[in-house]
């Protein structure tokens, strides 16, 4: 059974950092290319960031540039989107993707809270 589960959301003040984890099952994490997605209410769902197999080439919004920062353990079937100085703008849910061709896996997602 294929599953992506998202965890490491929460409320967080502006400025500070969160790093949301994606734990893959049921497939070949390593040849997947991992994209983080993030969706607020009445917005379409947004891009976040992309991380590639097998070369680990990454491609950010231009948002999070500078800020976020993709990876992957293949070893362990796991995503990270790291995300510092946090903006209110930030706050949404985030959704990991792995893609392969016309493969296609989504988690649940996990809320992200940016609030003083």
């Amino acid at each position: 059974q294929v599953q992506l589960v998202e965890s490491g959301g929460g409320l967080v003040q502006p400025g500070g950092s969160l790093r949301l984890s994606c734990a893959a099952s049921g497939f070949t994490f390593s040849d997947y290319h991992i994209n983080w997605w993030r969706e607020t209410p009445g917005k379409e769902r947004e891009f976040v960031a992309t991380i590639s197999t097998p070369s680990g080439a990454t491609h950010y919004h231009d948002s999070v540039k500078a800020r976020f920062t993709i990876s992957r353990d293949n070893a362990r079937n796991t995503a990270y989107l790291q995300m510092n100085s946090l903006k209110s703008e930030d706050s949404a849910i985030y959704y990991c993707n792995a893609r392969l061709l016309g493969s296609s896996y989504w988690g649940q997602g996990t809320e992200v809270t940016v609030s003083s």
